[in-house]
């Protein structure tokens, strides 16, 4: 897997002044704001910085809190789990693995059969429905 690397310019003048905050300043949409919290349309959800997939929408469930939740990532190898210990917390930080974008968190309260809730943020995706 090759690594997309970019200069902050570049990453500015790629993305929306929101995208930015979210994916390279580890920034957090309001939860029921992203364009994607309630979608329920088949297809896959990419990476909105270098569109690697990430998640499939038959692993999306609704966890009822404001972000699309999925129970598993749709390639294991694409995304990158870090500890953030930020705003005292300790939880686990879920990163796009070719380009490090900041994507959300996963938590352990998901539903079988991971038992995961990887938390995204809908400004660090772009969809592509089925066809």
């Amino acid at each position: 897997m090759e690594k997309v690397r970019k200069t902050e310019a570049e990453w500015r003048a790629q993305l929306s002044p929101e995208e930015f905050y979210v994916t390279r300043q580890k920034g957090t949409e309001r939860a029921f704001t992203g364009r994607y919290w309630d979608t329920t349309t088949p297809g896959i959800y990419r990476c909105v910085g270098c569109g690697t997939p990430l998640f499939a929408s038959d692993t999306k469930f609704d966890a009822g809190c404001g972000w699309p939740s999925y129970f598993t990532p749709l390639n294991p190898d694409n995304v990158r789990e870090e500890l953030d210990t930020s705003h005292g917390m300790r939880r686990t930080e879920v990163l796009c693995n070719v380009c490090d974008a900041h994507l959300g968190h996963v938590f352990e309260d998901g539903p079988p059969p991971t038992g995961l809730r990887y938390c995204i943020n809908s400004l660090s995706m772009t969809f592509e429905p089925e066809a």
